[in-house]
């Protein structure tokens, strides 16, 4: 499998990753590109120096998924959107690679932090169908995962939840915002500052 940067005039690659995107949130989120021209549209704007794009492709140089970022804050913090991989391939690890590519080319930037927000559309979460107010964060911090939600995929990259938009897409259907720091840490755990 190899990464690349999406190419704008590549008809052929913008077709399959429009293809891709509208097969991979078909189930959860039928609305989102629900048409082929509604999701090449999408590709569309990321020909923008304010956005990254990059593709997995197999040998045959057959598209697998891929992942873009928006540009946010003055380029301090990205917003990743969206993330998509084509069904066949899921739990294959191709989402985790086009994340850590994402990462590692954002690693030459200014950025600080890359967030993402998820949806709840579907109940796949305890969060869903729920009044969050007033106090959102108290139900955020026992946030389970009921049916396949993305948010245990971030998590296991190394985000952290950081926020939760209640009621974001209608009653009871928050959005769940998950951010992860692109700075090196230099802080060391207490195992490591040689107290005993």
């Amino acid at each position: 499998m190899k990464i690349l940067t999406l190419d704008p005039v590549d008809d052929a690659m913008v077709k399959q990753c429009a293809l891709i995107l509208m097969r991979a949130f078909k189930q959860h989120h039928p609305l989102a590109w629900p048409t082929l021209g509604s999701a090449k549209e999408e590709l569309t704007a990321f020909s923008g120096e304010d956005r990254i794009a990059l593709v997995a492709i197999d040998s045959q140089t057959q598209v697998l998924g891929w992942v873009g970022a928006i540009r946010q804050y003055a380029g301090h913090a990205w917003e990743l959107h969206p993330l998509a991989v084509d069904p066949p391939r899921q739990l294959q690890g191709v989402g985790s690679l086009l994340v850590q590519a994402l990462l590692e080319s954002l690693s030459k930037t200014k950025a600080s932090t890359l967030y993402l927000l998820t949806d709840d559309e579907n109940s796949q979460t305890s969060l869903a169908d729920l009044n969050l107010y007033p106090n959102p964060m108290t139900q955020l911090m026992g946030i389970t995962n009921i049916n396949h939600h993305p948010f245990e995929f971030y998590l296991k990259l190394g985000f952290c939840i950081t926020g939760v938009i209640p009621d974001a897409n209608g009653p009871g259907k928050p959005d769940i915002l998950m951010s992860k720091s692109l700075l090196k840490s230099v802080t060391a755990s207490a195992s490591d500052t040689g107290h005993s």
